[in-house]
């Protein structure tokens, strides 16, 4: 019998015991156009000494504000569960679907009460509409907006919300591990639950359930269970959304995806009803030491190229690697384009080229990719397009034995 709750994505779990066994993970990268049900100064200014001085006065009186609403939530290191809960919750809904519930936040909200509320693709499905229940028992019918499959994230309109469910603001700052956390949702459908616990990595790479790669996923030991999915995990410090819900299952490892990506699409997605970023088209591996004693490389910088998708820009600019060497056992890739940067910005793994393809980039764009090709480096431009559609199977490869997760 299925689960009437949406399942969540408990493969990178096997992910992440594969590289840490030694195994050679490898991702494609370029995130692909999302599809979705669309529907749809700086003013100069001249300021006297007191002007000045009330400004700064109000500037002051910010800093304070901020100070104190965010002690509220910690003292001492110790978070104030209960004051966060309280701050936040009010803006976490349980969201209902043809395809089964899950939960999700308000992200967005305008003066006329519309709101728009974040959740997981795989929560919402195919369906146009869902129900949508705040905090306080209110029920309303929401209309999807718009979905990314490839990055797991829908949006919901929902009209005339509660007042009290206000936008939960993102996170900005930089993620690190041990910083604390909570999740919030509605786990088997428990309304209004949190969960504690802290940031246990950072710059994961979490497959998605249709096959593809989101970066710079934040790893938790907060409880995540199905119908958690879509729900904000939450900083303790600031109440801001670190990332969205989407992974658990295994005891002490769940998954979010992170603000910066949210953020990305969650307005597109808003904007248009869809999502589009550039598509590169290759399938990279990590420059582990193994690879880079094979390819005479002086550093672990960088991601290597196993292969091109035929017919994508990288399969046409970019050189695939020849073939595999043994090195201390391990079979790695040799010969392919090693990229150590994009438009400029260091490449350190491949969080670092698909975080910058999804954020930066549309169809169309052309970047400048700087590879270490047969020793030398160089700098390559390749034009981006959108990704084609294609089945799972074809997003999957192997090198040296090890399966290939698919990455944007």
């Amino acid at each position: 019998m299925a689960s009437r709750f949406a399942s969540p994505v408990v493969v990178a779990v096997a992910l992440l015991v594969l590289t840490a066994s030694g195994g050679l993970a490898v991702a494609t990268i370029g995130p692909p156009g999302a599809t979705g049900t669309a529907d749809d100064g700086v003013t100069d200014a001249t300021a006297d000494a007191q002007g000045a001085s009330n400004a700064a006065a109000e500037a002051t009186t910010d800093q304070s504000n901020a100070a104190a609403d965010a002690s509220a939530v910690q003292q001492n290191g110790t978070c104030e569960y209960t004051s966060l809960y309280n701050e936040t919750i009010g803006s976490v809904v349980l969201v209902q679907a043809n395809e089964g519930q899950g939960s999700g936040f308000v992200y967005e909200r305008t003066d006329n009460g519309t709101s728009y509320v974040v959740t997981n693709q795989h929560v919402v499905g195919e369906s146009a509409t869902t129900q949508i229940r705040f905090n306080q028992g209110e029920n309303r019918t929401g209309t999807v907006v718009g979905t990314a499959a490839i990055t797991d994230l829908a949006v919901i309109r929902v009209n005339d919300a509660p007042s009290y469910a206000t936008a939960l603001e993102t996170y900005d700052g930089a993620v690190t591990p041990g910083q604390k956390v909570a999740a919030m949702g509605s786990p088997f459908g428990l309304q209004s639950t949190i969960t504690s616990g802290i940031v246990s990595g950072v710059g994961r790479q979490l497959p998605t359930q249709r096959g593809t790669t989101v970066p710079n996923a934040i790893q938790t030991d907060a409880a995540i269970n199905p119908g958690n999915s879509g729900g904000p995990l939450v900083d303790c410090a600031t109440g801001s959304v670190l990332g969205v819900n989407t992974a658990g299952g295994a005891e002490n490892i769940g998954f979010a995806i992170p603000a910066s990506v949210v953020d990305q699409i969650a307005g597109e997605l808003i904007a248009n009803g869809s999502a589009q970023y550039g598509y590169l088209g290759v399938r990279v591996a990590p420059v582990t030491p193994a690879v880079a004693q094979a390819n005479d490389l002086n550093s672990t910088q960088g991601v290597i190229v196993t292969d091109g998708i035929e017919g994508t820009p990288g399969a046409e600019s970019l050189q695939s690697a020849s073939g595999t060497e043994v090195v201390s056992g391990m079979q790695v890739p040799v010969d392919g384009d090693v990229i150590v940067a994009i438009e400029g910005e260091p490449v350190q793994g491949a969080g670092d080229l698909i975080g910058y393809l999804v954020a930066q980039t549309d169809p169309g764009d052309t970047v400048q990719l700087t590879v270490i090709r047969d020793g030398e480096r160089q700098t390559i431009e390749v034009t981006l397009t959108n990704r084609p559609e294609e089945p799972n199977a074809a997003m999957h490869h192997t090198v040296g034995g090890a399966t290939a997760i698919v990455a944007g």
